[in-house]
């Protein structure tokens, strides 16, 4: 027991190393090959063994079963609910089981709700276990440096991405202040409105003096930008991107074999 306890830190602490040797880049492309192999087919069968896949590289993540769960919890919300929305007015065929109006479960909606949901949660999961410890500053690194996008365009959007973790500060600091003062204590809908409305005039006046600000400093200009950080992509990053391609071809290879694959534009 006592070697097994001293050995799992230490595999842990490659893991995350592991992955966050990894480019923001590489992050960001890895799941893009079974994203498009998973919207061309719609069975259950792919998407399980995407999920499989995913089940078995998850241990390298970096990520605590507590921080998986968490951030991973709206989509496994948003899964089930297009699950019953196929389920209620998938194509019917087979066996139907109940009716009701337009709204109709038989063999056929119960198929296509279950491969739905493996799907949904086979595109999602990957992207975002895979980009939620990426972060901002090295994917804007990146972006600039690697992949050649506008740097007046990526420094843009990476001042708009660290922009949101003060619009949730002054949303409570927002509502303290109102609650203090003694307003909109009561009708949750017309606080919401009210405290809405102010966000969104005190998101414009930051903005506003965000976007005065770089372009004084000299963001804003067309001259060619040199970076403090050089992002580049390395051996670990061509083994993650081979990683993600081995991946759909095994997915696309088992659905083929087992007969389940539906090509949706065929």
């Amino acid at each position: 027991m006592s070697a097994l306890a001293g050995t799992a830190p230490a595999l842990t602490a490659r893991s995350t190393a592991v992955i966050h040797r990894t480019n923001a880049v590489t992050r960001l492309i890895v799941p893009v090959p079974l994203t498009i192999v998973l919207l061309l087919t719609l069975d259950w069968v792919s998407a399980a063994t995407a999920l499989a896949a995913l089940a078995i590289l998850l241990p390298f993540a970096g990520l605590t079963p507590r921080q998986f769960w968490l951030r991973t919890l709206p989509v496994w919300i948003a899964a089930p609910l297009t699950g019953i929305t196929m389920l209620l007015y998938g194509r019917p065929d087979g066996t139907v089981y109940w009716e009701f109006g337009l709204a109709q479960i038989s063999d056929g909606s119960i198929t296509i709700a279950i491969a739905t949901v493996l799907r949904v949660l086979a595109i999602a999961l990957p992207a975002v276990v895979l980009f939620v410890t990426v972060d901002p500053t090295d994917l804007a690194d990146g972006l600039a440096q690697i992949l050649k996008l506008p740097a007046r365009f990526v420094l843009g959007a990476l001042a708009g991405i660290r922009m949101i973790g003060l619009f949730l500060d002054d949303w409570r600091a927002l509502e303290l202040a109102r609650r203090a003062r003694g307003v909109a204590d009561r009708g949750k809908i017309r606080r919401f409105a009210g405290m809405a409305l102010a966000m969104l005039v005190l998101s414009i006046r930051r903005g506003t003096k965000l976007a005065t600000a770089m372009e004084a400093r000299g963001f804003g200009g067309t001259t060619t930008r040199t970076w403090a950080r050089e992002s580049r992509l390395g051996r670990t990053d061509l083994a993650l991107f081979a990683i993600g391609i081995v991946v759909s071809v095994i997915v696309v290879w088992t659905s083929v074999a087992t007969g389940h694959w539906n090509f949706l534009f065929g």
